[in-house]
C-alpha cells in the first residue's frame, strides 16, 4: 500500500509537522508502516493545483506497480490537483483505495472509490458535504484555524460523523490524527 500526501500552498515545514503529528500516535499501533510506502508530492507555488504534475509524480514513483493500492491524503489547494490525479490514476489502471480531503472546501469530490472529508469547523463540514463526500467524515469542535488542521492534527479535537447512521449518538469524539489513523487502519486491513 502507498500513501500519497498532497500538501497545499504553504511552507514545507507544515507538511513535516503534519507527518510528525499523524505518525506519532501510530508508532505503537497495529498499522505496519514499515510495509507502507509514503510519498510526499513536492510542492512549490501553484503546483498543488496541477493534476498533470501530481499524476507525473505518481507515475514516476509507482510506474512499476500501478495495481498497488494507494490512499491519497490531501490538504486545501492540494485537494484540487489530487482528486483529478486520483481519477486519472484509476482510469489508467491504478487502484485508489481511498481519498482523504483535509479542508478541501469548495472542491467537488466524487469518484468510484471511498472519499472522506476532514474540516476545521462545522460550517465547512456541512457546506462541503453538498459537494460530495463519503459516509465517514470529521469536523473540528471547537473550530480551529485552517492551517492548524495540517500543522497539528494530533491537537485538533472534533467529531467523527458517520452519515450512514441516522442518529448522532454514533458520532465519536477524537482528534483529527486519531480519525486519520482509524481510516488508515481500516484500509490497510482491506
Amino acid at each position: 500500500m502507498t500513501i500519497i500526501i498532497c500538501p497545499g500552498i504553504h511552507e514545507s515545514e507544515l507538511t513535516e509537522s503534519f507527518m510528525s503529528g499523524l505518525f506519532s500516535i501510530v508508532s505503537d499501533s497495529s498499522i505496519h508502516y514499515n510495509q507502507v510506502n509514503i510519498l510526499v508530492v513536492p510542492t512549490d507555488g501553484l503546483l498543488p493545483l496541477s493534476q498533470p504534475y501530481i499524476l507525473q509524480f505518481i507515475q514516476d514513483n509507482l510506474s512499476s506497480k500501478p495495481e498497488s493500492p494507494v490512499i491519497f491524503i490531501s490538504f486545501s489547494a492540494g485537494v484540487v490537483g489530487a482528486i483529478a490525479a486520483a481519477w486519472q490514476w484509476q482510469r489508467e489502471g491504478g487502484h485508489v483505495r481511498a481519498f482523504i480531503a483535509i479542508d478541501g472546501w469548495g472542491v467537488p469530490l466524487w469518484g468510484n472509490f471511498p472519499i472522506h472529508r476532514l474540516s476545521h469547523d462545522f460550517f465547512t463540514h456541512w457546506s462541503s458535504l453538498l459537494l460530495g463526500s463519503g459516509q465517514n467524515n470529521f469536523y473540528a469542535e471547537p473550530p480551529v484555524e485552517h492551517l492548524t488542521m495540517w500543522r497539528s492534527p494530533q491537537t485538533v479535537q472534533g467529531w467523527r460523523v458517520d452519515s450512514s447512521v441516522e442518529n448522532t449518538t454514533s458520532n465519536i469524539r477524537l482528534t483529527a490524527a486519531e480519525f486519520l489513523h482509524l481510516l488508515l487502519r481500516h484500509y490497510e486491513a482491506k
